[in-house]
């Protein structure tokens, strides 16, 4: 997804686990990314107060409608000013998070702000510029609690003649109050200001709501409806995890219906491809007891800016037996309404859902589903479904199993154990055991080569979010390489040279095999592979115990093997047939024990790709 950062917005404190941000990161983490979605944070999503967006309407991109009674007052310290004064202003009132001040002309509020701001305490409070007037006001610096707040306002050389002070402050992510007015204040010749604008909260009277009596049905889809569901082909009227949303086109318009787990949020945006970043987003979110419907869009890994709900239509919502539904409807095409797409138009469909508190949402709980292709949800009905895994991470994932959990595996154990079982030349002159140990592991340096390019394609270039599985991937590479061109300067059997090789081959091989378990296990943690949890841990657990086990068993057997030829009887013909017999049984024994190593590997290996299949 596109990483398009927003400055401003919120009035709030940003988590490292969200966004108003996204990230958070920790180790592993991508880039995420719906939300589609929806690196989404906390009651406060700015604790550095920087929301020069939101300068001029002064409204926080909550998502909830502003309280219409202020608790909050402005004081000045005095009534008239000429240009140049500096006049005391002072924000006090129950304790509050967030704020923006502003100065404005009281005869034309929706103008620019006027004049400067001088700060009291920077530890408190911070200038902005807004309108590229800086210092043209104030905001607070962190999300800590506050009931006062002073500064200075600077009159300047063409002030009007006369100004009101605004501001907006936040208590909570869902309760605060916008431009809060002050008194008027006026030059001393001024006319008096006899027709005050009273100060009104934007409107964002959300449309009517009811109640839904029964779960979606899925019969239509393909029918009637356009439906996209997860897992494919569930039925929300008897799965709880199903995770649901249709498209019925009526005339000129579209009813929507999503459910799923109901115990954060649902959301689901059309984007133009398949990366977060400039989308029409709609969210259900549970709150109270309730569900808000609210439409949204996405300005990259961001959290989504909330937009006026007037124009859904018939919204409605049910909470029942753990699983959350909203539904509403929206006209195909919206002339003037910024953010909303004309749903006649194909679309990739990103779904996503994830936790929410006090009308908070957070990032989403794991990668957003996205259709495979673009559809026109207004065109002939479908019944699709998606992925949470791009294709090329998909084959990243399976190529790297591949060389790493089997030819390799299988590779070192034949040039450890095996160089007596099939110790005949073969092709070329070469001992058996050398071909298919060499032809093992050139197959892993191609695996790993061809794996390595395709996250590089799919991010088109480095991804920073993915902790440090791309680095260890790196060096794992840069070994896989490194090692066939070792042995392609093997020195011969006898040469002096030959045990450095020997010790430095080994080395090398260790080396690439341990960092390649160790960026497997930090790459299933990853959200753009999206492996199912706990399970793949215990898997992968599984593997390791696996080889290092059948490693243990082959070590005992050469062990106890060479024990037994050693206390054998001293005569010479009595030794030789008996280790003629010892041989051919540790042979027939070693070969048992590979085939069934082989069958586990490809277990587990069928076992990965499954999961990686079905993601």
């Amino acid at each position: 997804m596109r990483a398009v950062r927003r400055q401003g917005g919120c009035f709030t404190r940003k988590l490292s686990s969200g966004v108003c941000t996204h990230p958070m990161a920790v180790p592993g983490f991508i880039p995420g990314v719906f939300v589609f979605l929806l690196y989404i944070s906390s009651v406060a999503n700015y604790p550095n107060g920087r929301v020069t967006q939101s300068c001029h309407g002064m409204i926080p991109e909550h998502g909830h409608s502003p309280q219409t009674d202020p608790v909050h007052h402005i004081t000045v310290s005095q009534v008239t000013f000429r240009p140049g004064d500096r006049i005391e202003v002072t924000l006090s009132g129950p304790q509050f998070k967030g704020f923006l001040l502003e100065a404005r002309n009281a005869e034309d509020l929706n103008g620019f702000p006027v004049g400067s701001f001088t700060l009291t305490d920077s530890q408190v409070s911070q200038l902005l510029t807004c309108e590229d007037i800086q210092g043209s006001a104030v905001s607070h610096t962190s999300s800590s609690k506050k009931t006062e707040i002073k500064v200075y306002w600077n009159a300047p050389s063409s002030a009007p003649n006369h100004i009101q002070f605004l501001v907006t402050v936040v208590v909570k992510y869902k309760t605060y109050w916008v431009k809060v007015p002050s008194q008027i204040i006026s030059q001393p010749n001024a006319l008096p200001f006899t027709t005050p604008e009273a100060t009104v909260s934007p409107s964002l009277t959300p449309p009517p709501v009811s109640h839904l009596t029964k779960p979606f049905s899925a019969s239509d889809c393909g029918n009637k409806k356009f439906c996209i569901r997860s897992p494919l082909n569930c039925d929300p009227e008897k799965e709880e995890a199903c995770v649901f949303l249709s498209f019925t086109r009526h005339a000129q318009s579209v009813m929507v219906e999503m459910s799923g787990p109901g115990e954060g949020y649902l959301s689901f945006a059309f984007s133009h491809d398949r990366w977060m970043g400039n989308d029409d987003a709609y969210l259900c979110i549970h709150e109270d007891q309730t569900v808000h419907v609210q439409p949204a869009h996405l300005m990259g890994r961001s959290h989504p800016v909330m937009d006026s709900k007037g124009h859904l239509e018939a919204v409605a919502w049910r909470l029942a037996d753990g699983v959350m539904q909203c539904s509403f409807r929206r006209n195909i095409t919206l002339p003037g309404v910024k953010n909303r797409f004309d749903l006649n138009t194909s679309y990739y469909i990103f779904l996503a859902g994830g936790a929410a508190n006090d009308g908070k949402i957070y990032k989403h709980s794991q990668q957003p589903l996205i259709t495979y292709e673009k559809y026109d949800v207004t065109d002939y009905p479908k019944n699709i479904g998606g992925s949470r895994s791009s294709l090329l991470l998909k084959v990243h994932g399976a190529l790297m199993f591949m060389a790493w959990m089997t030819t390799v595996s299988i590779g070192v154990l034949i040039a450890r154990f095996f160089r007596s079982v099939w110790s005949k030349a073969f092709f070329l002159g070469e001992a058996a055991w050398f071909q298919v140990h060499r032809m093992l592991m050139l197959t892993t340096s191609v695996l790993t080569c061809i794996a390595f390019i395709m996250p590089f394609v799919y991010r088109g270039g480095w991804s920073w979010h993915a902790g440090y599985h791309p680095y260890l991937g790196c060096i794992v590479m840069a070994l896989a390489v490194l090692q066939p061109l070792l042995a392609a300067f093997r020195p011969p059997l006898h040469d002096p040279r030959r045990q450095m090789f020997n010790w430095t081959h080994w080395s090398v091989g260790t080396a690439a095999r341990i960092i390649a378990v160790v960026a497997m296990f930090l790459g299933m943690d990853l959200p753009g592979l999206n492996l199912p949890s706990p399970q793949k841990t215990y898997a992968m657990i599984g593997f390791v115990t696996w080889h290092i086990g059948t490693e243990i068993v082959l070590e005992i057997h050469a062990y106890r093997l060479s024990r037994k030829v050693e206390i054998l009887d001293d005569d010479r013909i009595q030794i030789l047939q008996s280790l003629t017999v010892a041989e051919a049984e540790g042979h027939a024994f070693k070969k048992v024990v590979l085939a069934i190593y082989v069958c586990g590997n490809v277990t587990f290996l069928i076992i990965f790709l499954s999961a990686i299949n079905h993601v």
